[in-house]
């Protein structure tokens, strides 16, 4: 225990009230970040700024539903199940990141069709570099909210989350654990930075399927392996070999690898060729 971080800091932002919380502020600070970036992306391939507009209420609405059915569904069925009206209490937490995925790639086909009138790739390819940064934010919400905590520790940084629930306490008291959410923050950030690059210092983007290829196999590769050090969420995960984060992401990581294939063995187009 020694040398363990006391991580004390609570959600709320005002005291006494559960809302407007930290949690909500940094997940609307991913999003605007997000949509900034998007919109140098469309300026820089000459994209109508009202697509860039439409496609953020896309994103956002397919990433609050598709996550919160992902936690309900694949995490905690049973208490919403006997509880339905908490399935709407999306304030008290539990957000499912592979829910959101599968939400989003079912919006942008819609958007794809409706709306940009381009290949659903293409719009793939480009919107997974904001959505890597908003998932860097929405871990940081998961640390300052104490879920999705780690195993325990006896690492110099671990942390003793104070307001994590009484199920994770040992003898009657909290003790330090990997801080798992910040592990995958700082990883989301650096896949963000490194689709970036591909952006814009190489080709990737004039090779349908490259950028969203590489992040499927990047960031889901980066959620397993940090699932090893992740408390389980559902009753099945206290037995498994794998928990259910990781089942859900090795089907993800090997569509990467079957999509970044096919992307380069794709020929470089020009960009204002792709309709």
């Amino acid at each position: 225990m020694i040398g363990a971080i006391d991580w004390n800091v609570t959600s709320e932002l005002i005291e006494g009230w559960a809302t407007p919380n930290k949690y909500g502020l940094l997940f609307v600070s991913g999003l605007i970040l997000g949509y900034l970036v998007m919109k140098r992306m469309f300026k820089r391939e000459g994209i109508p700024e009202d697509q860039l507009e439409k496609l953020l209420i896309y994103v956002v609405f397919a990433t609050i539903i598709g996550a919160r059915l992902g936690h309900v569904f694949f995490y905690d069925w049973p208490s919403y199940r006997e509880h339905p009206i908490d399935i709407f209490k999306v304030w008290e937490g539990g957000l499912a990141s592979h829910g959101a995925a599968v939400a989003i790639i079912i919006a942008l086909v819609f958007y794809s069709k409706k709306v940009s009138h381009r290949p659903i790739m293409w719009i793939l390819d480009r919107v997974v570099i904001p959505v890597a940064i908003g998932a860097t934010f929405i871990r940081l919400g998961n640390l300052v909210n104490h879920e999705i905590i780690g195993k325990p520790s006896d690492l110099p940084w671990a942390f003793i989350f104070n307001h994590a629930g009484m199920e994770y306490e040992i003898n009657g008291q909290q003790v330090p654990r990997h801080p798992a959410q910040l592990y995958e923050s700082i990883y989301y950030f650096f896949t963000f930075l490194f689709l970036l690059y591909l952006y814009w210092k190489t080709n990737a983007r004039l090779r349908q399927g490259v950028l969203f290829g590489t992040f499927m196999i990047v960031l889901w590769f980066g959620r397993f392996m940090i699932e090893f050090v992740k408390e389980g969420q559902t009753e099945r995960d206290h037995f498994g070999v794998l928990n259910t984060g990781q089942l859900l992401s090795i089907p993800l990581i090997i569509a990467g690898i079957v999509i970044l294939y096919l992307g380069l063995k794709k020929k470089v187009v020009d960009e204002k060729s792709i309709s």
